[in-house]
């Protein structure tokens, strides 16, 4: 009989324990589903945010481009002027709209991110002296950028070295690229129209 007891007593202690590491599989499991959960948000407020920053950067450029066009060319001083301060009120309050997103790099990233941002970074100084010249090198850095054939040359030093940066750097820098182009090719259409209201210079008498 006392042995029947002891043999109960263990089978309760082996049903007790049993039980408590089923409990604490379900908890663990619980937590990583929560946890699983929670990436999911993460992922979706971080695309929020690149969207949010996308949309930053396109008012901005927006707001440029009507500050920069002909249409603006073509009104009387007073109206410039007004719609001039309405677009500067309007730059200062989108520019008060600070997102950050930041990227964890490994330090082979790092290196390669910063060699992307000096080779277009030296691109830009050059654009003022040589227009086509820098579209050029643009473009053929763009299209080291995307997956589909493009109709430009790539440039293979710059496309080894944007595979090294992280996914997101990747993004920015293809993202950096499309906006110089659009900006370079808005500044070449006002600078023909520019040129094309030149005046003509007359000429002398007897002259050709």
């Amino acid at each position: 009989m006392a042995q029947a007891k002891i043999h109960a007593k263990m089978n309760d202690a082996q049903c007790s324990k049993f039980s408590r590491t089923l409990s604490m599989a379900d908890r663990a499991g619980q937590l990583l589903e929560s946890l699983d959960q929670l990436e999911v948000r993460v992922e979706a407020l971080r695309e929020t945010a690149s969207a949010m920053e996308q949309e930053r950067e396109s008012i901005l450029e927006m707001i440029q481009s009507i500050q920069n066009g002909q249409e603006l060319r073509n009104i009387s001083a007073g109206e410039r002027e007004e719609l001039n301060l309405t677009a500067n009120r309007l730059m200062g309050r989108t520019l008060t709209v600070e997102i950050s997103i930041g990227t964890i790099r490994n330090s082979q990233q790092e290196e390669a991110l910063r060699k992307a941002t000096s080779v277009i970074d030296e691109i830009v100084k050059k654009l003022l002296d040589d227009m086509e010249g820098g579209r050029q090198r643009l473009l053929a850095l763009h299209a080291a950028c995307v997956t589909e054939a493009p109709p430009v040359p790539i440039d293979q030093k710059f496309q080894a070295i944007v595979i090294s940066c992280a996914l997101e750097d990747q993004k920015q820098i293809k993202r950096r690229l499309e906006t110089l182009l659009r900006n370079v090719e808005s500044a070449e259409k006002n600078i023909k129209i520019m040129d094309h209201q030149k005046v003509e210079v007359p000429k002398a008498n007897g002259c050709q």
